[in-house]
């Protein structure tokens, strides 16, 4: 019995100097490169002081055993985002870069078109005789739409190209009080430019239907400034496209985009933010340049424009000369007020009215 009882506890003790072996063998490469890996750490501190990169390649990644945080939430682990200087390269070189060339080169076209064609002029004398061509409604809805627009994109403008453009005017004291003022106004004033846009398009909607005629109109647009006569509805093809185009789409993802920056507090990350900055940047910078085309239009560009948004009022010969089709049906009672109006016959497209 004595001899047995040795037998299995050699047996046993030979089991235990196997998996001993094994184990030892398992682990010791491990131990050899955690050790390389340290000597290689205390060799970069020799050769490169203050060189942690392997460091911060861990710290980057944002899941790592010597990385961790009692905050609760969204990325609170991420210490370094590396999509954030992505987002600073795109926002500071083709956004910034060719948005600022795109708004100075509109500006430019304006510009050239005023003082060598200037205003489009009416070639008859006007009739005294009033038309309503917007009511109070539509006017408030336009001018709150309007200035609310106008407060966005000089501030935006200046968020997104003051640094290069504005600092080194003013230095930097002035300068960051200007930014920070520009912020707030910026974030406050988007509620409302929101909420007034919306019924902007729900009000101007019906009246921008596209009709026939439209595309004449576009295809010879560029004739009104030598004086040619371009009939149209209550909204010649031109401003249709603004309002498709520049309020309807641009603006509303400058709305949709600008929400997602202006409230965080609905749990989206970084990256969808620095997305939604791009985007916006680059709808607002498309939308302001068709805006100063159609504020040209709306004020210095076409005689009498402007007075007819103040007042609401037109006279007839501005309403002939301008939007005939609308202007007949006006006369003809089918459009008694402000509102939209039906094709009706009207003069030959001709380039006879010339300044």
């Amino acid at each position: 019995m004595i001899v047995i009882r040795d037998m299995r506890a050699a047996l046993m003790l030979m089991l235990m100097l196997m998996l001993a072996l094994f184990l030892s063998a398992g682990l010791q490469p491990a131990r050899a490169a955690e050790g390389g890996s340290a000597s290689e750490q205390v060799q970069r501190q020799k050769d490169q002081p203050f060189n942690n990169a392997p460091l911060w390649r861990e710290v980057r990644k944002g899941e790592n055993p010597y990385q961790s945080t009692q905050v609760r939430g969204i990325e609170t682990n991420v210490l370094i985002q590396s999509e954030g200087q992505l987002w600073r390269e795109i926002r500071n070189g083709p956004v910034t870069v060719y948005g600022g060339w795109l708004i100075l080169g509109i500006s430019a076209v304006i510009a050239l078109i005023y003082f060598v064609k200037g205003p489009v002029r009416l070639h008859g004398k006007p009739t005294g005789r009033m038309i309503e061509r917007f009511s109070a409604l539509e006017r408030f809805a336009h001018w709150t739409t309007g200035i609310s627009f106008v407060v966005l994109g000089a501030t935006g403008l200046v968020v997104l190209f003051g640094k290069h453009v504005l600092l080194p005017v003013f230095g930097y004291e002035l300068f960051s009080w200007l930014a920070i003022l520009s912020k707030n106004v910026h974030n406050f004033v988007a509620p409302v430019f929101v909420v007034s846009l919306v019924v902007f398009i729900a009000i101007y909607l019906r009246d921008n239907l596209p009709e026939k005629g439209d595309g004449a109109w576009l295809a010879n647009g560029w004739k009104m400034f030598s004086g040619a006569h371009l009939p149209s509805g209550r909204f010649n093809a031109g401003e249709k496209v603004w309002f498709w185009l520049g309020v309807v789409l641009l603006c509303l993802v400058v709305s949709a985009s600008g929400a997602i920056l202006l409230f965080p507090n609905f749990e989206q990350g970084r990256l969808l933010m620095q997305q939604a900055s791009v985007v916006h940047a680059v709808a607002a910078v498309l939308v302001i340049g068709l805006a100063l085309g159609h504020i040209y239009m709306g004020t210095a560009g076409v005689e009498g424009a402007y007075q007819n948004m103040r007042t609401g009022l037109t006279d007839e010969t501005w309403a002939r000369e301008h939007h005939e089709y609308w202007y007949n049906a006006v006369k003809a009672g089918r459009e008694p007020v402000a509102g939209s109006a039906s094709t009706a016959p009207a003069a030959p497209l001709t380039e006879g009215w010339r300044l």
